[in-house]
């Protein structure tokens, strides 16, 4: 089988509010349930036909300048959405996103 380009497997990052605050659960000591969490956590919009594997291979391939390892990657596709515009009903697309999990001490953000 054939290997894929890293960027066809990952296609962005997923920035939310609600992502951003999994991302800094690692640095966060509120209550002792998230104190467990030490290991930083990202999420991304992959490829409808990737398996857990590649997205895994990808992200430490496109991301391998900052030798970060993959600890577990997490799936959800999630289906197209009806929205109105102008009256007429339409779609908005459905979408395959991963949750990658980072070795403790890893991370994605620039070291300043």
């Amino acid at each position: 089988m054939k290997e894929r380009n890293h960027y066809h497997v990952i296609k962005s990052r997923y920035i939310t509010e609600k992502t951003t605050v999994l991302e800094q659960l690692q640095h966060s000591s509120s209550n002792k349930c998230v104190r467990k969490c030490n290991c930083a956590k990202y999420v991304f919009i992959v490829d409808a036909n990737a398996n857990k594997n590649e997205i895994a291979r990808a992200v430490e391939g496109i991301y391998s300048d900052k030798k970060i390892k993959v600890k577990a990657v997490n799936t959800i596709n999630t289906k197209p959405k009806q929205r109105r515009v102008r009256g007429k009903i339409g779609f908005r697309s459905a979408i395959k996103k991963a949750i990658v999990t980072l070795e403790a001490g890893d991370s994605l953000e620039a070291v300043v």
